[in-house]
């Protein structure tokens, strides 16, 4: 299961760093990544916590992963998924169907792109089940460093704006109340500008019985 194997990376992480599998290293020199002005590889998910996250994808590292990001995206795949594991210090989860950690699109699951981009504080990374050749639909975003995780999943993009709304995910495996992703759009499609959540209804107050026939 894709949380199970979260779990056990974490742990592993906070004693040693990973051997290298797969990995892609930097260029030579300062890595010269894409621009971040290129809107087809700006991905943008409006959360029910109040605003509009700007993440800059990676094609040049993880090219499947983000053209398996922009797919689903296009399909409206992350339209209302809840962060269904959310952990304090560590990470948030989303992007899957069934809101439990087990579940994805109906696509293949992608070959590892594992990179030398490493796992800071608003990185954003394929969350995958125990084999390395699991990624699918479900992401996870860093609160924080942990770069035990390097080489290990497959880091695909950045935030760029918006971390707050991030940060403002509530906690919990799954939280009582947990975020959503209200829409996810591609930049270069020119979406709407960010529109809350409707408020929740009010509670109607049941209307009070009339009294029952008394003892003669």
């Amino acid at each position: 299961m894709r949380s199970v194997a979260l779990i056990l990376a974490f742990a592993a992480s906070l004693f040693a760093l990973p051997a290298s599998a797969q990995y892609v290293p930097g260029p030579v020199g300062r890595p010269t990544p894409p621009a971040t002005t290129d809107k087809e590889n700006l991905w943008l998910l409006d959360l029910s916590t109040g605003g509009r996250v700007t993440i800059w994808l990676r094609p040049d590292v993880a090219p499947k992963m983000v053209q398996r990001v922009k797919e689903l995206t296009r399909r409206k795949f992350y339209d209302g998924l809840p962060f269904h594991r959310v952990i304090e210090g560590f990470m948030a989860q989303g992007g899957d169907p069934k809101g439990d950690g087990t579940g994805g699109s109906d696509q293949p699951d992608l070959p590892k792109e594992f990179n030398y981009l490493p796992h800071v504080r608003g990185a954003v990374s394929a969350a995958r089940a125990e084999s390395e050749d699991s990624a699918n639909s479900q992401f996870f975003i860093m609160f924080t460093p942990r770069l035990g995780l390097d080489q290990k999943y497959t880091v695909f993009g950045r935030v760029l704006d918006g971390m707050q709304y991030v940060d403002a995910i509530p906690r919990g495996e799954p939280p009582a109340e947990p975020a959503k992703v209200l829409h996810a759009y591609i930049a270069a499609d020119n979406p709407p500008a960010y529109a809350p959540p409707p408020p929740p209804a009010p509670v109607q107050e049941p209307a009070a019985l009339p009294p029952g026939p008394g003892k003669k």
